[in-house]
């Protein structure tokens, strides 16, 4: 997994993560359901990338 892509899907988690349970406080659902989306789409680029890098070796 390059560093770049790595970056970008922890970045995407941590900010997902930090939307949603702002929103949530809130009370915002709809925010709360892109927060959520965010997440998702940075915990699924990771496992991507290490499935990508298990064929690698």
């Amino acid at each position: 997994m390059s560093a770049g892509e790595k970056v970008k899907a922890k970045t995407e988690q941590v900010v997902g993560k930090a939307v949603r349970k702002v929103a949530h406080a809130v009370g915002n659902q709809t925010t709360e359901a892109k927060g959520a989306a965010l997440e998702a789409r940075g915990k699924a680029r990771d496992i991507k990338e290490r499935s990508k890098d298990s064929f690698r070796r």
